[in-house]
């Protein structure tokens, strides 16, 4: 990883799409901490103190928006609204012939696509912001309001400009992560997240460091800290390597390619494979599960519901069984989901076919596409399943007071280890293609 990053500062174009990647992660922690009009700061850091009993979906949330979330800042909404609005664009198209009509008709269809995602960026946006200025409004601490003005005009020209801001900071962050994919190096959504989920990562290291100076100052009280402490870095490694290792794995199909004459050259038999990543599906599985299983939880934070609904939404609180099962096939559906909208068995098998390649004891055309759809779904179960595993397994420290502050959930770990890796092959793969000696060059 160092070599390459060192390959990368001494290309010239590389190095300028890198420090461009950073002056947005730079941009985005600015407006992390830039506060919202007509908010009392005193009130509402009180609020956030009081705000660990609202679930621990929110320490979720507030961790993605690298702090905004909590403290109520510019960039308070993060991305989410601009994932919410490609997952419901991808059912959409999938499920509405006009937009599936519109999906093929190339590059231009991929702009119209992209237009109708960010006016459903705005509209999530707006609506999401109205919902947390509403949790503001009626939230507030030991008497004090946490928005200024809350009656009359004045109520309603506050109202205006902090969903308005919210709005905003929304907007801007997608533009910020579809910069990412044009100027700079790796994907957009996912530089986000990671850079909010490492601004959280200090906070993290200083409360480990606490709870070893307890256990070191105070032994006979505190002596389960070395315990809590060794079982939380173990996990964190052993969980950093299998997303490794599991990043690494691929299932590769043998590939025989015929004969064939180029010019005056024959070319004989080339044995070759086509490799599936198990990991196909990237982290997107998880974020789209998560965004989906946050919603409840965000309704009944901003609804405050009482008597049976209450406990319906409380059914997915992080905390409970019935949010790990269904965390758990969410993840599943949503693998099977973004892989068959990126890989068609149907169209690998017609490129198989057009460039002399089969697979030994295959014929090409219906029989080779049923093999591959038979090993895509089975690619694609075991990756899932790895996701599934690693993104559930620490909600368990819930149980544990004293591991509740230390933990980290799955899906942080898994976009965190995921980003750098995915961005890791991108500076590897375009690095190579800078150092490849061209025809004329040869």
């Amino acid at each position: 990883m160092i070599s390459t990053l060192k390959k990368t500062w001494k290309s010239g174009n590389l190095k300028d799409k890198l420090l461009f990647t950073i002056l947005i992660m730079i941009v985005f922690r600015i407006g992390s901490i830039i506060p919202i009009p007509f908010l009392d700061p005193h009130a509402l850091k009180m609020f956030v103190s009081n705000m660990s009993g609202v679930g621990a979906l929110m320490s979720y949330l507030d961790a993605l928006s690298g702090g905004a979330f909590a403290h109520a800042t510019l960039f308070a909404m993060s991305i989410q609204p601009y994932i919410n609005a490609q997952i419901m664009m991808q059912l959409l198209t999938y499920s509405i012939p006009f937009l599936e009509a519109i999906q093929r008709e190339g590059e231009e269809g991929h702009r119209r696509i992209m237009a109708i995602t960010r006016g459903l960026t705005v509209v999530i946006s707006i609506m999401q912001g109205f919902g947390y200025y509403s949790l503001l409004r009626s939230r507030g601490t030991a008497g004090v309001s946490i928005i200024k003005y809350t009656q009359g005009f004045e109520g309603v020209f506050t109202m205006l400009v902090i969903v308005s801001v919210f709005t905003a900071g929304s907007a801007l962050m997608m533009w910020l992560g579809e910069q990412i994919n044009e100027k700079g190096i790796g994907n957009g959504v996912s530089i986000m997240m990671f850079a909010g989920i490492v601004s959280r990562m200090p906070s993290l290291v200083t409360q480990l460091g606490a709870y070893l100076y307890f256990a070191i100052t105070q032994p006979a009280e505190y002596w389960k800290f070395y315990i809590f402490v060794a079982v939380f870095i173990l996990t964190f490694l052993g969980m950093m390597w299998l997303i490794v290792f599991t990043n690494d794995a691929e299932r590769r199909i043998p590939i025989q390619y015929a004969k064939r004459v180029v010019g005056r050259k024959m070319f004989g038999s080339e044995n070759s494979y086509l490799p599936f990543k198990i990991g196909l599906a990237g982290v997107m599985p998880v974020v789209f599960a998560s965004t989906i299983l946050g919603v409840p939880t965000i309704v009944s934070l901003f609804l405050n519901p009482s008597g049976f609904f209450k406990k319906v939404l409380g059914l997915f609180s992080m905390d409970s069984w019935f949010y790990t099962v269904v965390f758990f096939f969410l993840i599943i559906f949503f693998a099977y989901f973004y892989v068959s909208i990126t890989y068609n068995p149907i169209e690998i098998s017609n490129n198989l076919r057009q460039s002399g390649g089969a697979i030994p004891g295959l014929r090409p055309g219906r029989t080779t596409t049923l093999y591959l759809t038979k090993v895509l779904n089975y690619v694609i179960f075991t990756g899932a399943l790895f996701l599934a595993f690693i993104s559930i397994f620490p909600i368990f420290f819930i149980s544990f007071p004293e591991l509740r502050n230390l933990s980290i959930s799955g899906t942080s770990i898994v976009i965190l280890v995921g980003t750098a890796l995915e961005t890791i092959k991108i500076l590897e793969s375009q690095t190579a293609m800078k150092q490849h000696k061209g025809f004329l060059d040869a």
